[in-house]
């Protein structure tokens, strides 16, 4: 049996932010599965319904109708919730988050219904990508970041400067250093976004990405150890006997990421991870260990990252950004531990083999020469 919130049978979320928003996508084409999938392989599939409580010493969950379903085992993928803004405002019905389905439906009905400005609070993947779409489908768009660059808490100052560069290059005005103070309200709807200081930015329009809160209160409430997510073991096992969690909520030690206790966000992470729990559910105990990858589509600039740059003392650049195709590599101790890859699908593929083989060290002035192959480095 499969529990869900949404009511749509399971679909991809990666491309909510991108194809699915600019309608180039419908939804048939991001459902994981057709929907007679699921009953022809006898996985009863109960959408529309919340999980409410655990009872790990019953093997029972509660639903939020006050109905029991009992289990032998348990996979909590429950993802997480789109982090809210708090200030004053941020209840109104034209501020949106890009989470389901029906978030990203509600933004494009705003869009058929006239808005042209659009204010983006949060300069990470989702605000970008978002941002690009916007831009592309003729939307005036300004994007609001706390901190001093984009991309930020996810990469280094090479990569944010480039794509802060690209984004105003198409239009789109990049506002660093902001603090949101609130919304602006006019006839029950938003009308621009004021900032710390008072200017107040014009909208018709707020889109939110400023990340995610896992949803793991009913195993935290149960007794499972965690606290930003719900713990996991290298078979990804909870502290609660018989149940598992993966995914975006699934905190663990990353073996890509010098054992350091994370919880990753990427479609990458909850497929390996499903597999773990898969196996030792039929009692074939793998421990997880999968290279950590992600990619971000925004205009015709197709980035894919391997491995995870926690930590990083050094950053080479291999190719020229001006040529729109290049790479930077992270460095920890003169070892590479990740490679962003704006357009250069060759360096990603080569790269990831890189990390997965385990090179120790490597000559920075050879890492800086596009017109070596890094598999050579192997």
């Amino acid at each position: 049996m499969m529990l869900g919130r949404d009511s749509e049978p399971p679909y991809e979320r990666p491309p909510l932010s991108k194809e699915y928003l600019a309608g180039e996508k419908p939804f048939e084409r991001i459902l994981i599965r057709p929907a007679q999938f699921w009953a022809e392989r006898d996985i009863d599939l109960r959408l529309g319904c919340t999980v409410a409580a655990v009872d790990s010493e019953a093997h029972q969950v509660t639903l939020a109708g006050g109905e029991h379903v009992t289990y032998r085992k348990l996979i909590w993928a429950g993802g997480g919730d789109p982090r809210r803004l708090s200030c004053p405002g941020a209840g109104l019905a034209s501020v949106h988050v890009v989470r389901d389905k029906s978030d990203v439906d509600a933004i494009i009905a705003e869009l058929e219904r006239g808005a042209g400005k659009v204010a983006v609070i949060g300069g990470g993947y989702i605000g970008l990508e978002a941002a690009a779409v916007l831009r592309k489908l003729g939307c005036e768009v300004t994007v609001i970041e706390a901190l001093p660059r984009v991309l930020a808490r996810v990469a280094g100052e090479e990569l944010s400067a480039f794509y802060q560069d690209e984004h105003r290059n198409q239009g789109v005005e990049i506002r660093l250093d902001c603090e949101v103070e609130a919304i602006e309200e006019g006839n029950g709807r938003a009308t621009g976004v004021r900032l710390a200081g008072g200017e107040i930015i014009a909208c018709d329009m707020v889109i939110v990405g400023i990340g995610i809160i896992p949803s793991v209160g009913p195993l935290i409430a149960a007794g499972a150890a965690g606290s930003n997510g719900v713990d996991v073991d290298v078979h990804c096992r909870t502290t609660l006997d018989d149940v598992f969690a993966i995914g975006d909520c699934a905190v663990h030690a990353n073996p890509f990421a010098d054992s350091a206790v994370i919880r990753l966000e990427s479609v990458q992470n909850a497929n390996d991870m499903a597999t773990v729990t898969a196996r030792a559910i039929m009692g074939d105990l793998q421990p997880y260990h999968a290279l950590p990858w992600f990619w971000s589509n925004q205009y015709d600039l197709k980035l894919q990252t391997a491995g995870l740059s926690l930590g990083y003392d050094e950053t080479v650049l291999r190719g020229d950004p001006a040529a729109r195709k290049f790479t930077v590599v992270y460095l920890k101790q003169g070892r590479p531990i990740a490679f962003d890859c704006v357009n250069n699908v060759k360096d990603y593929v080569q790269g990831r083999k890189l990390l997965e083989a385990g090179i120790d060290k490597v000559d920075p002035e050879t890492l800086a020469n596009p017109d070596i192959p890094l598999k050579d480095l192997l």
